[in-house]
């Protein structure tokens, strides 16, 4: 199970068109996904955002963080800031994706690599 999480639809929709083949669950914040993982839906891979309405990405991450069943997800950001090359790996995050320049191409690529 692959989990999406923007609070945009559209890229909501790109994402998951990308992901086909693969049950997908779209969130529209972060607080829904969490709600999601505690009802014990545990997803292989996570693409989320980080400026989201309410709680914004990185408050995700850290909750991610301190459960042993949700700190080993692996997590790809798709956001409009940039990074610079900063290492995330310590929230899971496995690679960082420029909404403006990345490819369907980039998604498979990730689900064949983390998706189970």
């Amino acid at each position: 199970m692959i989990f999406i999480i923007d609070d945009n639809e559209i890229m909501r929709e790109c994402i998951k068109k990308a992901c086909k083949g693969h049950e997908v669950l779209e969130f529209q914040n972060a607080l829904s996904a969490m709600e999601a993982i505690s009802d014990g839906m545990i997803p292989s891979l996570i693409f989320t955002d980080i400026m989201l309405t309410g709680p914004d990405g990185f408050t995700f991450l850290n909750e991610l963080m301190t459960y042993n069943d949700t700190a080993k997800i692996p997590v790809v950001i798709v956001s409009a800031l940039d990074f610079g090359g900063k290492d995330l790996s310590a929230y899971g995050v496995v690679e960082t994706l420029n909404k403006d320049s990345f490819k369907p191409e980039d998604i498979k690529r990730l689900l064949s690599e983390y998706a189970k």
